[in-house]
């Protein structure tokens, strides 16, 4: 699913071996495709500046269909924002294993990590306003229960990366861990905590200029600067 473009289904053209062939029927779409379309067009009516709520209303006028067709998809608007952080979890966690997958040291991990962070909010502007909760306000609490489990995730996971890349950095040094973290002040739990907290801070700048402003700009010289 790529969600801040929205695919209408394929329409089945007429057959072209004769002139006198019957034209084949548009082809409809399944159900998982109609989701799928449902939740593309949810995050691209995100991505309007003015932040305006967004009713299930607006989103079947939008679709072309009524309101309880949305119904047959969705059991209400909570799920299908369940739908966007189930996406946005999914996808996040599979770019995160990638990248611990393929750099080789803790530190690179880490700051490559916080970079596709901000690069997948410029990307995905409507998105953006769901991994602030801006979207989500007044909405089920679960939900930002949700995103802020996530985040949760994500500083685990940079707190390990960093707690690796001290380990790499203790063993070059020929000392331990420990005692490179008494002797320099360095903690991971620390740092992964201010990685997140700056990349959410890039998120809500981001959002707050209406989407005018790349939330990756100096991103990669102050992710150095936090990671020193």
């Amino acid at each position: 699913m790529q969600p801040t473009e929205t695919r209408d289904p394929v329409v089945a053209t007429a057959a072209a071996e004769s002139p006198d062939a019957a034209p084949r029927r548009s082809s409809r779409p399944k159900p998982g495709e109609r989701r799928v379309h449902i939740l593309q067009t949810l995050a691209s009516m995100l991505e309007t500046p003015r932040g305006e709520k967004i009713t299930t209303a607006a989103l079947a006028a939008r679709l072309g269909v009524s309101e309880a067709a949305l119904y047959r998809h969705f059991a209400s608007k909570a799920q299908m924002y369940e739908g966007l952080i189930d996406f946005i979890e999914q996808t996040l966690f599979q770019l995160i294993n990638q990248i611990v997958a393929k750099e080789p040291s803790g530190a690179l991990q880490a700051r490559a990590i916080a970079l596709m962070l901000i690069q997948f909010s410029a990307k995905n502007a409507g998105m953006t306003r769901v991994l602030t909760c801006e979207a989500l306000v007044g909405e089920h609490e679960r939900l930002a229960e949700r995103v802020n489990q996530m985040l949760d995730r994500i500083e685990a996971t940079l707190r390990q990366c960093l707690r690796v890349s001290l380990a790499e950095q203790a063993q070059a040094e020929g000392g331990t861990a420990g005692g490179r973290l008494s002797k320099n002040g360095y903690d991971p739990a620390v740092r992964a905590n201010l990685l997140v907290r700056y990349v959410i801070g890039c998120w809500h700048r981001y959002a707050q200029s209406g989407f005018k402003r790349s939330p990756s700009e100096h991103a990669d010289e102050q992710i150095r600067v936090i990671l020193q």
